[in-house]
């Protein structure tokens, strides 16, 4: 695979070393691109990061892991260096889910462990459900299954993810230090947790730094499914699987609701961690051994 363009000289720099890869998917007509650590004929680990992040939030947890596996952290679809969707096409689960299965025959991955955090936990779960087959052990970091919908909401979601799009200003940053704590402000995230992710996540251009991210990822979702199918999709996962959940919980992701979709997955243990919701940010040589012991024992 050919590397990624070049990075400009006054870049942000990665905290980590990794290989940067990019992936042709045909079926999309699209590149991703992503990092990988470790022995490339190392057992696989795939790892799927959170909502607005990008493959570089695993840039402090991955060369823990990286001894025993390779681990290939995808830039997901409009996230990072991956492109963009064209203007017709719009984010769901399910065109997540697909550039994943598209990935990973590129990668010539037959059977691999999945990692997830957020959004890419939720996309791990429902790609396990799906190719149950090709998963050896399933890690999830703050997610189980997607955001569901009790209906109450459901016609003016419609309404509104179907209205004209209004087109938004691009904020443009002086500095990396500027968009980091911006970050820090709307996520209510640590600095060290997201650092790196905030570098990876911008590009320069003649008046400053902006995002990456495509800003359509920013806008409302047409239709989320009933809890009623989350838990249907979740039984589908056979690998032995792990949860892992902040201490205190996050405000959107309640823990009896997680324990009760919990009790849908076949063979999952739940474990949890004083911290944020980037917990492998905050605290990888926690989690890594954590992860290590799952991946042992399981």
């Amino acid at each position: 695979m050919p590397p990624c363009r070049p990075v400009p000289a006054n870049a942000p720099r990665m905290t980590a070393t990794a290989e940067p890869l990019r992936i042709t998917l045909p079926g999309l007509r699209l590149d991703l691109a992503a990092l990988a650590w470790g022995d490339a004929h190392a057992p696989p680990l795939l790892a799927l990061h959170g909502w607005l992040d990008n493959a570089a939030s695993f840039a402090t947890l991955a060369p823990l892991l990286a001894v025993q596996y390779r681990v290939i952290a995808l830039d997901l679809p409009g996230h990072g260096h991956s492109a963009h969707l064209p203007a017709s096409a719009r984010y769901d689960l399910a065109l997540f889910v697909t550039a994943v299965r598209d990935a990973v025959c590129a990668l010539r991955l037959t059977r691999f462990n999945l990692l997830g955090h957020s959004l890419g936990g939720a996309v791990a779960s429902l790609y396990a459900a799906a190719f149950p087959a090709q998963i050896a052990q399933l890690a999830l970091i703050e997610a189980l299954g997607p955001i569901a919908d009790d209906g109450s909401a459901t016609l003016q979601r419609w309404r509104d993810a179907l209205a004209m799009p209004v087109a938004k200003s691009v904020r443009v940053f002086s500095d990396v230090e500027q968009a980091l704590a911006a970050r820090c402000r709307s996520t209510g995230q640590q600095p060290g947790a997201i650092r790196a992710i905030v570098e990876r996540g911008l590009r320069p251009q003649h008046d400053g730094w902006v995002w990456r991210s495509d800003a359509r990822l920013t806008t409302t979702t047409p239709l989320r499914m009933a809890e009623s199918q989350v838990h249907a999709l979740l039984a589908g996962i056979a690998a032995p699987a792990w949860l892992l959940l902040a201490e205190p919980e996050s405000p959107y992701l309640p823990h009896a609701l997680l324990r009760t979709r919990a009790a849908r997955v076949p063979h999952l243990v739940i474990d949890t961690l004083a911290g944020g919701h980037h917990l492998h940010g905050e605290q990888p040589a926690q989690v890594a051994a954590r992860l290590r012991a799952f991946f042992r024992d399981a």
